[in-house]
């Protein structure tokens, strides 16, 4: 696709979707039109008026610091339930974090949860997370301003924005809106929340850690408001020795859940998102780098991060400062709002496909060698999803393709036999199809790329 820099504002004046009705692909179409980069800006405004937030700055004031920032984020979450009928479950999930290398002293570190609960699968979640903190150089300082415009108020305004759109339907799967504190820090909000996750028996099926997507002039020159990153890794952190002994002999080394949910978002953005091309960086990050996707992967969940190309580094992570004619800090006039909207789109419609179609196949298997056909069979879908589910389709490319390239509808089975289709010169995978015809991700065969039960 051509890269050119188009700036497109965002429509604000498309009717809403009746909240009773289950979604399709024009239901798709019509949330990318409703997410308003008006309304992003008011929450990056805001955001940026906490003068910091810190994870270990004022928690007492009203005005000032992560405290009063977290408390207002909850606000516009119980405000956003309101006008749903109630439709979010709302609260504050924390931890007190000590004795690490940027918490030494006890912190109580207070993430902002807001679920959306499915109809028909309310186990099954899909989540969207954005950072609360900010900072400046020196990653203890917790008194200087830093207003975090870009990192990482443009992203946590994304989630915002996509609980005020997807509030207005209803899925059959759930969906989480997460404000994730301590990143800067350590990552402490998303090892919290996945931990709890586990716990409470979460079905987990992606995690879209949004984190600066409101930059589109990079510190190399380039300017560009049509092109995103979505970063995944390679193979499960969780995978056992006995499954990468297996993998080397069948494959899936770029085939994990977390690989194929930032494929199906890809998609996502080529069927919904005007001039949006999204790149998929096949590294868990940027280079050396990290973010709040990474403590969910640790727990064995799909999860990627969704950002902007191009990034500056002088608005990152600095003192607000002019040296030798540069002007440094993460300031308002970094952030352009129309393509954070683009981006927090991008999120809104994929979620809302994935909670609106059923969940990703389970127990993948595929067997074919020596042979001159494939085969490939899955469970049977959960009680839960059985009138959801409309069939299965299957996918094929050639082993040095990034994107899927053939497919195939083999209707409601739970086994299908691709005739003289080599398994040796393919990667194939399955996925579940709706009524409405939305699709789940693509599901690799065997434990390297399976989404879980």
């Amino acid at each position: 696709m051509q890269r050119t820099i188009v700036m497109l504002a965002s429509v604000l004046t498309m009717p809403v979707m009746a909240a009773d009705k289950i979604g399709d692909e024009q239901a798709l179409h019509s949330i990318a039109s409703q997410v308003s980069a008006a309304r992003i800006e008011q929450d990056v405004r805001k955001l940026v008026s906490f003068g910091t937030r810190h994870t270990l700055s004022d928690t007492e004031s009203d005005s000032r610091g992560i405290g009063a920032a977290r408390r207002w984020i909850k606000s516009e979450f119980d405000k956003i339930s309101a006008q749903c009928g109630g439709c979010l479950q709302v609260y504050f999930q924390s931890a007190t974090i000590q004795g690490e290398k940027r918490i030494p002293n006890p912190v109580e570190v207070v993430s902002v949860i807001a679920v959306q609960k499915g109809l028909t699968d309310p186990s099954r979640y899909v989540v969207m997370s954005g950072d609360i903190d900010s900072r400046v150089s020196d990653v203890m300082d917790a008194s200087s301003d830093a207003p975090g415009a870009n990192d990482n108020a443009s992203g946590l305004a994304g989630v915002l924005e996509t609980a005020r759109v997807l509030s207005q339907h209803k899925f059959h799967g759930s969906v989480v809106y997460a404000a994730l504190a301590g990143e800067e820090q350590g990552l402490f909000g998303g090892k919290i929340m996945a931990e709890q996750a586990v716990k409470d028996g979460w079905r987990v099926k992606a995690v879209l850690n949004n984190d600066m997507i409101g930059n589109i002039a990079g510190i190399n020159g380039v300017i560009n408001n049509t092109t995103a990153r979505l970063f995944s890794e390679g193979t499960r952190v969780v995978e056992t020795p006995e499954q990468a002994h297996k993998r080397r002999f069948t494959g899936g080394e770029v085939d994990s859940p977390s690989r194929n949910l930032a494929r199906y978002i890809d998609k996502i953005a080529d069927s919904y998102i005007p001039n949006l091309d999204t790149m998929l960086v096949y590294r868990l990050d940027r280079f050396g780098r990290g973010g709040h996707h990474r403590p969910f992967n640790d727990a064995g969940f799909p999860a990627i991060r969704i950002m902007e190309t191009n990034e500056h580094y002088d608005r990152q992570h600095q003192d607000l400062r002019s040296e030798n004619g540069i002007v440094y800090g993460d300031t308002l006039d970094g952030v352009n709002f129309a393509y954070a909207a683009k981006l927090t789109a991008l999120n809104a419609v994929s979620l809302a496909s994935m909670a609106w179609a059923p969940s990703p196949p389970a127990k993948v298997e595929i067997k074919g060698a020596v042979q001159p056909s494939t085969t490939l069979s899955w469970a049977p879908a959960a009680n839960t999803e059985r009138d959801l589910v409309k069939g299965y389709k299957i996918y094929w490319r050639y082993t040095d393709q990034p994107q899927w390239q053939f497919s195939r509808y083999v209707g409601k089975v739970n086994s299908f036999t691709l005739e003289n289709v080599v398994i040796d010169n393919y990667f194939f995978g399955v996925a579940s199809v709706a009524e409405n015809g939305l699709e789940s991700p693509v599901v690799f065969p065997g434990a390297a790329g399976s989404f879980g039960d």
